[in-house]
């Protein structure tokens, strides 16, 4: 791949499209690419008045909103890193990532600062409101001066506005660190993806030239994705800053009734999303309706009529005007897959990892296969560890420009996760055919997606439930979208606290509450399960995961 500096594209699509709307919130205010670009100059003036250095980490933590796509684009066209962070963690997670990035301000809304009560970690010299560029806290007078200084320095240099020949953004190079993408919050999990220049260009490159050569002047999405990750991050928001795109920020929890009112009102003209949201479509609105017309579906002139009907309604629903929709971040339930899949519903499954920054494979609707996540993507190898990677699911590997440069501070993960050769292990397993089709059998890391595309590490959740009194182990499963805990007592320290099997139990189940309080929203337990015996495990006493999952992992070709 021939390198070009990401920040000199955005720069030139500030030019090329001027006037045109940028970012807009839903219910509120509309920006265009002028409007963007002058408040990311009075940025660039403020950080340099604060002494901001290129390559150094500016924090991000808020709702999606345009004051944080304009405080990222600030960032990074600046030279400095930005360090997303999701606005669900719990304040404790905040903190640990503000200190393990080093980073020296934090850009967040109101409601963030108020959790986090203005305890921030040392290496925290400002904090920003995101929404009215404002300061919440500056640790030094001069800081707090930075700011007005700023902003007089910027309407003294362009005292008749700013004008496109006046844009100068930050020239990158290719291995430069361009973003710090963390995969977790809790101290002992957390892991800060380095992300490269390159591997930013890679996916934009994919984004404009393979996977929507249609988007652009006149064309709308709907941001429904957290952009503290790194699939929202780039395939709602920075690929359609360099074509030209308006992005519409939802404003609100991406609930199915907000994210379809949306739809009706944007009518956008590509729809990025997570399986999970059109599950929830099939198992609310169409699965009790084919089960009613069974009988008329098995016969082939009325089925043809009837599955035209579903998908017409169906696109409807979704604004009408898509090009298609492009899933990813978790497998598409197979019996909603079938059915979309037969009625030629304008989808597709890609597969990433914010290893990857995200994309590693893709196939557009009309060349999809069924259960596919699809084809590698441009600039990247996979490769199957395995005797017959046709037919026996191994070790999924990946090489190529997208992939990133290590886990922040963290050189022994770093060095786990590649192999001798070069390959990037992406914890995966799965098959691949002749084609170079890629179909997953499952997430040997455990991941689970969250309803608005949260990453869920169960790991994380089960910790805390070990620490429970009377708690011997724990599993943390998804249940058709709802996380429960399967939980073995310790009926022995129940029994020496003259307690039967029964209320050891109980006394567990006492602390779900108290324990949903310490958790973000997204990784909270629906429920308790009990189990009378130990967990099946394997050699190294770990427990053998994938005999509990109940959501079923989409078919493969079966082992010869």
């Amino acid at each position: 791949m021939e390198f070009h500096s990401v920040n000199k594209l955005f720069q030139q699509s500030f030019i090329d499209h001027w006037f045109c709307p940028a970012i807009s919130d839903l219910q509120g205010e509309t920006y265009t690419f002028e409007d963007v670009c002058n408040r990311i100059m009075e940025y660039h003036f403020f950080f340099e008045q604060a002494g901001i250095a290129k390559g150094d980490k500016i924090a991000l933590c808020g709702q999606n909103q345009s004051g944080w796509a304009i405080g990222f684009l600030a960032t990074m066209s600046y030279g400095a890193v930005p360090v997303p962070i999701l606005n669900d963690f719990t304040p404790d997670n905040i903190r640990h990532l503000l200190e393990h990035s080093e980073a020296r301000l934090l850009l967040t809304d109101a409601g963030i600062w108020r959790g986090l009560g203005a305890q921030i970690p040392a290496n925290i010299e400002a904090v920003v409101n995101l929404k009215s560029f404002r300061l919440f806290l500056a640790v030094r007078p001069e800081l707090e001066a930075a700011m007005e200084q700023g902003k007089a320095l910027f309407k003294q240099r362009y005292p008749y506005g700013l004008k496109r020949t006046d844009v100068n953004f930050y020239e990158d190079s290719a291995d430069e660190l361009a973003i710090i993408n963390y995969t977790s919050g809790t101290s002992g999990f957390s892991k800060g993806v380095m992300v490269p220049y390159r591997s930013v260009l890679s996916n934009l490159d994919f984004a404009r030239y393979f996977a929507e050569p249609q988007m652009g002047v006149g064309q709308s999405v709907v941001s429904m994705l957290p952009m503290a990750h790194m699939y929202g991050l780039m395939f709602e928001f920075l690929a359609w800053i360099r074509s030209g795109t308006h992005i519409i920020y939802l404003g609100k929890a991406p609930s199915p009734k907000i994210i379809l009112g949306a739809f009706a009102q944007v009518k956008p003209d590509l729809i990025i999303t997570v399986p999970l949201v059109i599950e929830k479509i099939y198992k609310g609105k169409i699965k009790d309706t084919v089960k009613k017309l069974k009988f008329l579906l098995n016969v082939p002139a009325v089925n043809s009529l009837i599955r035209d009907s579903i998908r017409k309604k169906l696109e409807e629903s979704f604004g009408g005007k898509f090009e298609e929709i492009i899933m990813g971040g978790a497998a598409f339930n197979p019996e909603a897959e079938k059915f979309f899949h037969d009625l030629k519903f304008r989808y597709t499954v890609g597969y990433g990892m914010t290893e990857c920054a995200p994309i590693i494979a893709y196939a557009h609707w009309d060349k999809a296969k069924l259960y596919s996540c699809g084809q590698a993507a441009p600039n990247m190898e996979i490769r199957i560890i395995s005797p017959d990677p046709e037919n026996i699911p191994g070790d999924v590997q990946v090489r190529g420009d997208n992939v990133f440069l290590g886990y922040y501070k963290n050189p022994e993960a770093t060095a786990e996760s590649f192999t001798e050769d070069g390959w990037f292990k992406t914890g995966d397993i799965g098959v691949m055919d002749k084609d170079g089709f890629l179909f997953l059998k499952g997430r040997s890391k455990c991941m689970i997606l969250g309803p608005s595309g949260q990453n869920i590490y169960p790991e994380e959740i089960e910790y805390s439930i070990n620490n429970l009194p009377l708690v011997n182990d724990s599993l943390v499963i998804d249940d058709e979208g709802s996380l429960v805990a399967l939980i073995y007592p310790d009926f022995a320290a129940g029994e020496a606290a003259g307690l039967d099997a029964a209320a050891t139990k109980a006394k567990i189940e006492e602390q779900l509450p108290a324990l949903n309080k310490s958790l973000p929203v997204y990784s909270k337990i629906k429920k308790m399960e009990f189990r009378d015996e130990d967990f099946e495990r394997t050699p190294k006493k770990s427990i053998r995961r994938f005999l509990y999952q109940r959501n079923a992992a989409a078919p493969v070709p079966e082992e010869k």
